[in-house]
């Protein structure tokens, strides 16, 4: 490592090395830092993403892909399944090898990769950021950078060294763990979506499949929830009622922010990315993609004010977020309020209704309509979100 770069990113995650590679894309010097041993360990993640949001950053590749999504599936508190089709395909990620593959594109673009980096402070030159302390092999170091990105996920302590509000409301914070199991006798091309007070209150339960009978099987609900019973609880239950035999694989758990991006999300001489920012959509709990598309804004402006010698347009990527998602994300959070507050007589009506509608014609934006029938206001963000080009 050198003692200077015009850009340092925290973190190698996918916000990360798509910030890495879009920054260095614009001929600035990079140095991207992670912390673990390997890009794309550990996996925290569900990992499904719409095939058309990875493909504005990287071609679909069956190497990084365990299966492709065709079908959605809601299971409402009295075991009424609903299956519609889904308008975009969908994949289900192996992250550890997408994961790479983007950190091999960003090093492709010229960003210098050092894994086993431990960034434990950050560098001012008065009150603006410029650089990192990063301790590696047992030995610390100084690094100046004109711009430092924070990608350093849901944890990010940079943020809050440089003077920004990163606390999320513990409601917003879901307490989330993952099992991923053999043996699930599920159609690999379906999400499975499981609702209700005894499976998982103010929040949901997941069955991903994985291809060869795997299945990444996870639960969110939010921290007043967690605080009563753990997500861990409700998963063990829930496993028990329906895959007692199934080997576990691997676990991991982790806190989800299903809240809108923070007010502020930089500051002289740093900005924030993905998880690290908030950038999460609050109704689904789904990050990768929307954390790349922060990832890709921020290295551009990163990129961009070093290269007009103009620091201050580094503030223009709050409103440059905001315009491509932070609005939408604004009204994905008002429907988690309405939906996450659903009774279970809700959900099972919501089923009856929906498996009335014919088969050819159910979507799952006529699904939330259904949900959504006697809440105009909450309607009227669905018709934004699933009717609105």
């Amino acid at each position: 490592m050198k003692d200077k770069y015009d850009v340092i990113v925290i973190g190698g995650g996918p916000a990360g090395s798509t910030a890495a590679r879009f920054a260095a894309e614009k001929g600035v010097s990079v140095l991207m830092l992670e912390k673990d041993r390997e890009i794309g360990v550990p996996v925290r993640c569900g990992e499904a993403v719409s095939k058309k949001g990875i493909e504005e950053f990287i071609p679909s590749d069956d190497k990084f892909i365990a299966t492709a999504i065709e079908r959605f599936s809601m299971i409402a508190p009295d075991g009424k399944e609903v299956i519609l089709p889904l308008e975009e395909i969908g994949y289900i990620l192996e992250r550890r090898i997408f994961d790479y593959e983007l950190a091999r594109l960003a090093a492709e673009k010229g960003a210098e990769i050092v894994t086993k980096a431990y960034v434990n402070g950050l560098l001012f030159d008065g009150d603006a950021v410029n650089g990192v302390k990063v301790e590696r092999l047992g030995e610390t170091k100084e690094i100046k950078a004109q711009v430092v990105i924070a990608a350093d996920g849901v944890e990010s302590r940079a943020g809050r060294w440089a003077g920004l509000k990163t606390v999320v409301d513990f409601r917003d914070m879901e307490s989330a763990v993952q099992y991923t199991a053999a043996n699930i006798p599920v159609d690999q091309n379906t999400l499975y979506f499981y609702f209700g007070r005894e499976v998982a209150p103010e929040g949901y339960l997941w069955v991903f499949p994985k291809g060869g009978n795997k299945a990444n099987i996870g639960i969110g609900v939010s921290g007043l929830i967690g605080k009563k019973k753990s997500a861990l609880s409700y998963l063990n239950d829930f496993m028990n009622r329906h895959y007692p035999d199934a080997p576990i694989l691997t676990t991991v758990a982790g806190g989800v922010p299903c809240s809108i991006t923070l007010k502020k999300i930089s500051a002289p001489g740093i900005i924030l990315v993905g998880d690290a920012a908030r950038q999460v959509n609050p109704l689904s709990g789904g990050g990768i993609v929307s954390g790349m598309i922060g990832g890709m804004i921020g290295g551009e402006t990163a990129a961009d004010s070093i290269k007009m010698k103009t620091p201050k347009h580094l503030l223009t990527y709050d409103k440059a977020w905001d315009d491509r998602l932070g609005k939408r994300h604004r009204t994905f959070d008002r429907l988690k309020n309405g939906v996450y507050n659903f009774s279970d007589k809700k959900f099972n009506a919501i089923a009856a209704a929906a498996l009335k509608i014919p088969q050819n014609k159910i979507t799952l934006g006529s699904l939330f309509k259904t949900a959504l029938i006697n809440q105009p206001s909450l309607l009227i963000d669905a018709a934004k979100v699933f009717f609105t080009k």
